[in-house]
């Protein structure tokens, strides 16, 4: 599993996809916080907090996790070495697993400099340093569960296709399915129990609910149980290949 890790992450270091992907979420976030006129932008907001940079990281990642994670099986079926995996004195799940981490790692690498932003914000205030930072740590782990599910889906759908432009929009579908479409098919519903069910079916209702500060135990069983889920969707797409 380590070997694959380290692959996966020398994959993308010696080609330009790490640092692009790193590179376009820094510049959107930025632009569209900092730059564009808007809804999302910091200053025109008026409040000194993180809450629209966690409303629109979701929403960007919706794209870039899918462009890391459509090479992860597609390329190995396009270049025919998906067999040698399946030779190799590894699992299946090790090899899963490997492929996970080394994407997840990457997205992660990517949020790490967003930290300069709390720092900006709370100085920003008009008490420096009087930022809720048990807002900003919630949220921050809610990203990261919403990334891990981001990644196990990703690595679900290159495995249905060797086109990667394919295994990228099919993985971005999932992914905004998850995110929002639970969210707006309860709306269609009269408010009650089986509204509620229904919207926290998606991820968004959840990771609003981390984002809140307050690491519920039915948010955290959800994003878990989520990324399981479809890896091990991936695992089983695998071997039904192997045959």
């Amino acid at each position: 599993m380590i070997a694959i890790f380290k692959r996966e992450i020398q994959s993308f270091f010696t080609s330009p996809i790490g640092y692009m992907v790193i590179g376009l979420f820094l510049v959107l976030n930025g632009l569209f916080l900092w730059v564009f006129k808007g809804p999302f932008n910091i200053f025109d907001y008026g409040f000194a907090d993180l809450g629209n940079f966690f409303l629109l990281a979701p929403w960007v990642f919706l794209f870039l996790v899918p462009a890391i994670t459509m090479r992860s099986f597609s390329e190995e079926k396009k270049l025919g070495t998906l067999e040698l995996l399946f030779i190799k004195p590894i699992s299946l799940w090790q090899t899963v697993l490997g492929k996970f981490l080394g994407s997840f790692s990457l997205t992660f690498i990517a949020v790490i400099p967003t930290l300069l932003y709390v720092y900006t914000i709370s100085q920003l205030g008009v008490t420096p340093g009087n930022l809720d930072m048990g807002m900003v740590v919630g949220s921050y782990f809610g990203l990261l569960f919403l990334m891990a599910s981001y990644t196990a889906m990703g690595l679900f759908a290159s495995t249905l296709s060797e086109n990667q432009i394919v295994a990228f929009i099919t993985a971005m579908v999932l992914c905004f399915v998850m995110l929002y479409g639970f969210e707006s098919l309860a709306t269609t519903m009269p408010s009650g129990n089986t509204m509620i069910f229904v919207k926290e079916l998606g991820m968004k209702a959840h990771f609003e609910s981390i984002a809140r500060g307050v690491l519920d135990t039915r948010d955290i069983v959800y994003f878990m149980s989520l990324t399981l889920f479809f890896l091990f969707l991936t695992l089983t797409q695998l071997k039904y290949q192997r045959r």
